[in-house]
């Protein structure tokens, strides 16, 4: 090596260092800055979430969050790690941790959520950027193990402290083929029973927009796994119900569109390649109809996620492009 430098060979390319995600596609911009907009993206939801359910969303939401800035603090001290909670990825999982909640579970269970996420699923694995799984999604469903009755128990919309929904939630009346007891338009605004953040699909698309405009998520992800759950659910209704009707009203239901927008697009844990997106979409909108049809839960969109999330490593590696000027043949130049 040191002989041909001498002889005026061609100079050592520049050595490159590869950090873990995320990676961003604008120069100067920080991790800090992409969580923050994911905050403000999520901002409509969750105030609607609070005008619907009252004082104990808000205090769902609160606590998940501060949780989770608590719990990285903590981890990052003792782990003898430099402190990111400044980066806002903890606030951020924290938030959605909570919008995935129903605004009637106890007090204890956003914080042991949050724990859960934060320390088992994000810290031990190294921090941000190395978690395997989406941190927020893990954590519900561990939740939902740990408190099924809590974490299925879902008030009306607008009562304010009433008990919980006596009738079908619109997920469970899908479930047993039937469409739910709410107009479409209310299952749009979000006028109906279910978790804090996900019943406003049109505030969590007004959020899904701003943050494609920023360019902080790709639009293949989102598109893909919406649009392979419309196509199989237009084509395979369930039950005695209009094909259209029953698309719309499962699009519109349960954590689908908070699942697709804000968190099968996670950069950690999804594809990085648009082809690999592509394909993580589609198979995270095959999981969810399949799990909705066939499983036990009436939902899907988390198992989905979290199982797609286990693939990406593979998919990177299967749809990564060809390098460049590469002579395949052998011996060649």
């Amino acid at each position: 090596m040191d002989e041909q430098l001498n002889r005026g060979s061609a100079p050592m390319p520049e050595v490159l260092t590869v950090t873990p995600s995320p990676h961003v596609r604008r120069k100067g911009l920080k991790t800090s800055v992409i969580m923050i907009d994911v905050i403000i993206a999520l901002l409509p939801a969750t105030v609607w979430g609070v005008i619907a359910f009252g004082f104990s969303a808000a205090l769902v939401v609160a606590l998940a969050t501060v949780s989770a800035v608590f719990f990285e603090w903590m981890m990052r001290k003792l782990m003898k790690r430099p402190m990111t909670i400044s980066d806002c990825s903890a606030a951020v999982t924290g938030l959605l941790l909570g919008l995935n909640l129903s605004p009637s579970v106890p007090w204890y269970v956003p914080i042991v959520g949050s724990a859960f996420a934060i320390i088992v699923v994000k810290q031990l694995f190294g921090g941000i950027g190395r978690n395997i799984m989406n941190p927020a999604l893990a954590a519900r469903v561990f939740l939902m193990m740990c408190w099924p009755a809590a974490m299925s128990d879902y008030p009306a919309a607008f009562t304010y402290g009433a008990d919980a929904v006596a009738g079908a939630t619109p997920l469970v009346a899908l479930k047993g083929s039937a469409l739910p007891d709410a107009s479409l338009l209310d299952l749009f605004l979000g006028k109906t029973g279910g978790c804090i953040g996900e019943i406003s699909t049109l505030l969590l698309l007004v959020g899904g927009v701003y943050l494609i405009v920023r360019r902080v998520i790709a639009w293949q992800i989102p598109v893909c796994m919406l649009g392979t759950v419309a196509v199989l659910t237009l084509l395979f209704p369930q039950g005695d119900v209009g094909a259209l009707q029953y698309m719309t009203a499962s699009l519109c239901s349960g954590g689908l569109m908070i699942g697709a927008i804000y968190m099968a697009t996670d950069y950690v844990t999804s594809p990085v390649t648009t082809l690999g997106r592509v394909i993580y979409g589609v198979g995270c909108g095959l999981l969810v109809v399949f799990i909705r049809f066939f499983g036990g839960y009436p939902e899907g969109t988390s198992f989905a996620i979290l199982i797609m999330n286990s693939l990406v490593w593979y998919l990177d590696m299967l749809t990564r492009p060809k390098v460049y000027g590469k002579n395949r043949k052998k011996g060649g130049a």
